[in-house]
C-alpha cells in the first residue's frame, strides 16, 4: 500500500520544501481560472436552453443572446476589479469568508465559506458532467452517452490523484490543455466571424429531432425568461473569487502576480464568453443534449477535420480540468475554517505533498455523490451552481464596503462605490436567480447553505466546549491516583504471560488476572493452568451462562470502580499478530470489539500488548 501511495502521489516534501512549490503566473492563471473559463464551453448553452425551449422559440432566443452576454460581461468587469482590491487588502487569501468575517461579523462569514464550499463541491460535479458531454459529442464517442457517470467517476478519480501530488505539479499537468483550449477557441471566434461577415459560412443546419425546444421561431419570450437565460448565463463568473482564496500559493510578490492573474483572467473570460455568444447569434446554433454549442459551432467553421477534433478534445479537457480550480480552492477554504474552529481539525493538516490532502479526499467525495445523484447531466447541476456563488460575491463586496469605510486608505470612496455597485448588482443576480430557478433546483442550495452554517456553529460549540474542560485551572493539583491494571486472558499462552510481565512493570496498585467462563469444565481447566504454573497474580473468574465476553467484562469493571476511590482502570488485552493480513480476519475479533465498548467508558484506558508470531518463530529457527 505504501509503495502504490509513493507511485501515485510522490515522494514526502519536507515543510522546508513549501516555498519551492509555490506557482508563477503562467502556472497560476489554468489553476485558479480554469473554472471560470471553462464556463465559455457551456454558458451560452444554457442562456439557450432557456430562452429558446418552452414557449420561446429559437429565433428569439438567439436575439437576446448577444445582449444577454453583454450584461454578463459587464458584471464580469465589476466582479473583477472588486476581488482585485480583496486581494491586496487580504492578501493571506481565504477571500470572501475572510473578508465577512473581518468586516461583517462570525454568521456573514460563515454564510460566504458555506456558499463557497458548496460552489467548489458543485464546480467538481458540472465541470466533469459538461466534460463527459463534450467527450461523448465526438461521433467516434458518442457510444459512451450511457455510460456518462461511470466516464465521470474516471475523470474524478485521475484528477483528484493529480491534485494529491501538489498544487505544482497538477498545475504543469493541466497547463497545457488550458491553454490550448484558449488559443483554438479563439480561434473559432475569430475566423468563424471573419467567416460570417464576409458571408463565406452558412448557419448551423437545423435539426427538429435533436432541438430541446418545441418551435424555430414564433412564440414568446418575456422578461421572466430574459431573466432567467441571464441566471444561466451568470455561471460564467463561477471561478472569479478562486484567485482571491489561494492569494498564499502565488510566487512573491503574492498580492501582484494573483491581481494580475484575475485581470489577466477576467480578459479571457469576457473575450471568450462574448465572443462565443455573438458568434452563436450569427450561425445560429440550437441546445441539444446530443450535441453541444461549441460543437456545432465548431462542425460548421472548421468541419470535420482535425483542427474541430482538437477543438472538442481542448474542450473536454477545460471542462474536466476546470474541476481542478475548485481542487485549488476547497482545500485550502476549508483549512481556513478549520483553523477558526468551524470544521473538523484534520482539513487545517498538510498531506505529504504539501497540499491539504484530506480536503481534497472530501471534495473528490462529495463531487462523486452529485455525478452519481444527478446522472451526469449538466444542466440538471446548474441551477444549484449560482446561488452559492453570487452569495459569496454580495457578502465579499458588502465586506469590503465597512473595509473601506473602517481604513478610509487613499482612494477609499472610489473604491467604496465599486463596492457598493458590484454588491448591489450580485445581489439583484442573487434574486434573479433564487427566484427564477427555485423549482428548477436553486431551493436546494438555499436549503443546504443555512443546513451548513449550522453545522459549522454545531462544530465550534463543540471544540469550543472540549476547550473549556481542558482548561488548566490556577490551582489545579491531579489527585493521587490508584491504578488497577486488568489483564484479560481467554487461554493461556506465552502472550498472556507476557502482558503479566510487563503488567507488573507498571508498579500500579494492583493487578489482576480476569476471564470469563460459560461452565464448570472451562474453569476448573483455567485455574488447573494457573496453579501449576504458579502464577502469582490472582485469578478473577467471572460466570456466564449465555457465553458473552464483553458485557461480563464492563460489568466487572464498574464492580472495581465502586471498589476504589479515584481509581483508574488500565485493561490489558494480549493480542498475537499473525504473518498476513488475511489472517487478522481469523483473530482478535472480540478485542476489537471490546476496545469500541471500552473507548467511551470514563476513567478506563484501554492497551493492546501484540505478541508477534512470525519474530518469534524467526528468532526460535536462528537459535
Amino acid at each position: 500500500m505504501a509503495i502504490l501511495k509513493r507511485l501515485l502521489v510522490g515522494r514526502p516534501l519536507a515543510t522546508a520544501e513549501q516555498e519551492h512549490q509555490r506557482i508563477p503566473k503562467s502556472i497560476a492563471l489554468p489553476v485558479f481560472s480554469s473554472d471560470a473559463i471553462s464556463s465559455t464551453a457551456y454558458a451560452t448553452e444554457e442562456i439557450l436552453f432557456v430562452t429558446a425551449v418552452a414557449g420561446s422559440s429559437l429565433a428569439l432566443g438567439l436575439d437576446v443572446l448577444t445582449p444577454i452576454a453583454a450584461a454578463v460581461a459587464i458584471l464580469l468587469a465589476i466582479v473583477v476589479t472588486s476581488y482585485r482590491q480583496i486581494i491586496f487588502a487580504y492578501p493571506n487569501g481565504g477571500g470572501a469568508y475572510v473578508v465577512s468575517r473581518e468586516n461583517l461579523g462570525e454568521n456573514p462569514s460563515l454564510v460566504a465559506g458555506a456558499s463557497l464550499l458548496v460552489d467548489y463541491v458543485l464546480t467538481v460535479a458540472v465541470s466533469i458532467s459538461a466534460g463527459v458531454a463534450a467527450i461523448v459529442s465526438i461521433p467516434a464517442f458518442q457510444g459512451l452517452a450511457t455510460h456518462r457517470v461511470e466516464l465521470g467517476l474516471v475523470l474524478l478519480v485521475f484528477i483528484t490523484v493529480a491534485n494529491l501530488r501538489g498544487v505544482k505539479e497538477s498545475g504543469r499537468l493541466f497547463a497545457a490543455p488550458t491553454y490550448v483550449y484558449i488559443i483554438v477557441l479563439a480561434a473559432l471566434i475569430a475566423f468563424g466571424l471573419f467567416r460570417s461577415y464576409i458571408g463565406d459560412i452558412g448557419t448551423v443546419p437545423f435539426d427538429q429531432e435533436a432541438f430541446e425546444g418545441t418551435r424555430e421561431a414564433g412564440g414568446t419570450l418575456g422578461l421572466f425568461l430574459i431573466l432567467k437565460g441571464f441566471s444561466s448565463g451568470a455561471v460564467a463568473l463561477t471561478g472569479v473569487e478562486a484567485i482571491s482564496n489561494g492569494v498564499p500559493a502565488f510566487r512573491k510578490p503574492e498580492p501582484k502576480n494573483a491581481a494580475t492573474t484575475l485581470v489577466w483572467m477576467g480578459i479571457i473570460l469576457g473575450t471568450l464568453f462574448f465572443g462565443t455568444a455573438l458568434l452563436a447569434s450569427r450561425l445560429h446554433p440550437f441546445p441539444s443534449d446530443d450535441e453541444t454549442v461549441i460543437s456545432q459551432l465548431g462542425r460548421v467553421v472548421f468541419g470535420d477535420g482535425p483542427v474541430y477534433v482538437i477543438l472538442q478534445f481542448a474542450t473536454a479537457a477545460i471542462l474536466t480540468l476546470a474541476a481542478n480550480t475548485a481542487y485549488a480552492g476547497f482545500p485550502r477554504l476549508s483549512s481556513i475554517i478549520a483553523q477558526d474552529g468551524h470544521l473538523p481539525r484534520q482539513l487545517a493538516n498538510r498531506g505529504d505533498r504539501l497540499v491539504y490532502s484530506n480536503g481534497i479526499v472530501v471534495l473528490a467525495g462529495l463531487a462523486g455523490l452529485l455525478i452519481v445523484a444527478f446522472g451526469g447531466i449538466t444542466n440538471a447541476l446548474i441551477p444549484l451552481y449560482a446561488v452559492g456563488v453570487f452569495t459569496s460575491f454580495t457578502l465579499a463586496q458588502a465586506g469590503m464596503v465597512r473595509h473601506h469605510l473602517k481604513l478610509r486608505e487613499p482612494g477609499w470612496k472610489r473604491n467604496t462605490v465599486i463596492n457598493g455597485v458590484g454588491a448591489a448588482a450580485t445581489f439583484v443576480v442573487l434574486l434573479i436567480v433564487a427566484i427564477t430557478k427555485f423549482t428548477s433546483g436553486a431551493w436546494v442550495p438555499i436549503i443546504v447553505i443555512p443546513a451548513i452554517v449550522l453545522l459549522f456553529k454545531g462544530i465550534r460549540r463543540h471544540y469550543r466546549r472540549v476547550g473549556e474542560q481542558l482548561k488548566i485551572p490556577s490551582d489545579y493539583k491531579p489527585p493521587r491516583m490508584n491504578h488497577t491494571v486488568v489483564v484479560l486472558v481467554g487461554a493461556l499462552h506465552r502472550g498472556v504471560l507476557d502482558a503479566l510481565a510487563y503488567a507488573k512493570s507498571l508498579n500500579p496498585t494492583r493487578v489482576i488476572a480476569l476471564t470469563v467462563v460459560s461452565d464448570e469444565e472451562q474453569q476448573d481447566r483455567i485455574e488447573k493452568v494457573w496453579a501449576e504454573r504458579t502464577i502469582d497474580v490472582p485469578l478473577e473468574i467471572v460466570y456466564d451462562p449465555y457465553r458473552e465476553v464483553t458485557r461480563p467484562i464492563l460489568r466487572y469493571i464498574d464492580e472495581l470502580d465502586s471498589r476504589f476511590q479515584n481509581d483508574i482502570v488500565t485493561v490489558l488485552i494480549p493480542e498475537f499478530v499473525v504473518d498476513h493480513w488475511w489472517g487478522h480476519l481469523l483473530h482478535n475479533q472480540t478485542a476489537l470489539l471490546l476496545k469500541g465498548r471500552l473507548l467511551f467508558r470514563k476513567g478506563t484506558v484501554v492497551t493492546s500488548l501484540p505478541y508477534h508470531l512470525h519474530e518469534e518463530s524467526r528468532a526460535g529457527d536462528a537459535q
